[in-house]
């Protein structure tokens, strides 16, 4: 491991000042990844066949999916994100070989890929192609993500199945409705003591006399 040395469980990598690949879009700066086991995020995680640092700028045979990262996401250690390019072995077809000469018509892209604002993924999770991750979701530690998860939901297992939701549908909605990380950054950082906190009455209370002002 390079650097290894100099790597702490206490330092984290910010996705803001790490992330060159432009295919790889990260909103705000506070999104992190916990690189201690390995070459860091865009190196380690994201996990591009066409698309990755050799492949970007060069032409494909196809569109590269985009990776989209909302604000304030936690992504744990050894978290893998499963990117195109990498999907090139037909069920539908007799042979799952990728044979180079039939390549092309192989290749079927599964969309971009979105992890919304405020979402946490568990140490050695792996999110496959072409999922959406909901606002504030939470992703269970080695699990498999095949289908789009809802916002403030948790989901665990292999494939990754519904647990619970973090709230009520109500407060879901509320939250949702609040727009929280699009919010500038001295509102969001005025309401922080309450947004670190379960108490929606007080949190709209707080909205309203900020916006008040």
């Amino acid at each position: 491991m390079k650097n290894q040395i100099n790597k702490t469980w206490t330092k984290t990598q910010l996705l803001s000042d790490v992330v060159t690949n432009k295919n790889i879009i990260v909103k705000g700066s506070h999104s992190y990844y916990s690189d201690y086991w390995d070459d860091g995020f865009e190196q380690s995680v994201v996990r591009y066949l066409l698309g990755d640092e050799l492949t970007r700028d060069a032409p494909t045979q196809w569109e590269v999916d985009k990776l989209y990262i909302g604000d304030y996401v936690c992504i744990a250690a050894e978290v893998v994100i499963l990117m195109g390019g990498n999907h090139n072995h037909r069920v539908d077809w007799f042979s799952l070989y990728p044979f180079m000469d039939h390549i092309e018509e192989s290749y079927i892209g599964k969309g971009d890929t979105h992890i919304g604002d405020g979402c946490w993924i568990g140490m050695r999770a792996m999110i496959m192609p072409g999922v959406r991750v909901g606002e504030g979701a939470v992703i269970a530690a080695n699990s498999v993500v095949t289908k789009n998860v809802e916002p403030y939901s948790i989901v665990g297992g292999n494939p990754a199945k519904h647990i619970r939701y973090r709230f009520s549908r109500e407060v879901i909605d509320k939250l949702v409705e609040f727009d929280i990380y699009s919010w500038p950054e001295d509102k969001f950082d005025s309401l922080k003591p309450y947004l670190c906190s379960s108490d929606l009455t007080a949190l709209e209370r707080a909205i309203k006399d900020y916006d008040q002002d």
